[in-house]
């Protein structure tokens, strides 16, 4: 199989050549300084060139706070990106996999959410990724699209990813007791959408590793029990962008097309954390 893969040096795009590339695909790595996905002459180049059978886009401006004062950047990356991407795919006869985010969703929802609930996102961020999945689902009848949130792993620039690094040097670190969302583990995502490929099933995934999720001090304490930090409140923290307080994900369309649930985010943190 050989796949283009956008956004290759980010943290899930990384995972994703990684793994295609140990199960013997073909791999076009692209970064944003080689393919700016917002740039529709620029895809359609790209894709005519290399003639992929699967497109994985894992390009996004991830800067939540940023998206509400920079609207240009953010509908060009998040919201057009995955619209060109999927039409000029189609164009090629290659399927789609386009990563979206749990941030689609208001985080009312006592429970978990899944494809069956009403997207009604509270930031800018949000409403140009829903824009970003419903383009590319209009433009290619291929796409499959993949909502995740608290994704973490090696390389990473979030909080969770960067937590191992803050503990080894003994760094105080604050963290918010009460935002509550679904771990998932990079490496094992990017096991998932290979999967995905392969069946060839488009629609909406939700993509977390199994478990009942927790809260941002509660993923810190779980990869060092019994460290002392300082819990904070989302709201004290006085960001630009509203958050969902709950977007923990449930997916279910796994078992239905034959696949099993993700392994225990407690499991992949303790992975993550001897790596």
């Amino acid at each position: 199989m050989k796949v283009v893969v956008t956004g290759s040096r980010g943290l899930l795009g990384n995972a994703v050549v990684e793994h295609f590339r140990s199960a013997g695909d073909e791999v076009v790595a692209l970064d944003r300084d080689q393919l700016d996905i917002g740039n529709r002459d620029a895809v359609r180049t790209i894709l005519n060139k290399e003639r992929p059978d699967y497109v994985v886009n894992a390009a996004a401006w991830t800067d939540v706070d940023g998206c509400e004062t920079d609207a240009a950047r953010n509908i060009a990356s998040n919201a057009l990106g995955p619209g060109n991407l999927a039409l000029e795919s189609r164009h090629v006869g290659a399927g789609l996999i386009t990563v979206s985010t749990d941030y689609v969703f208001d985080g009312t929802k006592d429970g978990f959410y899944t494809q069956r609930d009403t997207p009604n996102p509270l930031s800018e961020y949000g409403k140009a990724k829903l824009h970003g999945e419903r383009l590319a689902q209009v433009s290619n009848a291929r796409t499959i699209v993949v909502r995740v949130g608290w994704l973490f792993g090696r390389g990473g620039r979030n909080f969770l990813s960067k937590v191992p690094e803050l503990i080894a040097s003994g760094t105080p670190i604050r963290a918010i007791n009460h935002s509550f969302g679904t771990p998932t583990y990079a490496p094992h995502m990017a096991h998932r959408l290979r999967e995905l490929a392969l069946l060839d099933l488009p629609g909406v995934y939700h993509m977390a590793n199994a478990g009942e999720g927790t809260s941002y001090a509660g993923f810190v304490h779980e990869c060092a029990p019994g460290i002392l930090i300082e819990e904070i409140t989302a709201d004290s923290l006085l960001r630009p962008a509203r958050r969902p307080q709950n977007s923990r994900l449930r997916c279910l369309l796994q078992e239905q097309n034959g696949l099993s649930a993700l392994p225990a985010w407690k499991d992949a943190v303790r992975e993550f954390v001897g790596s």
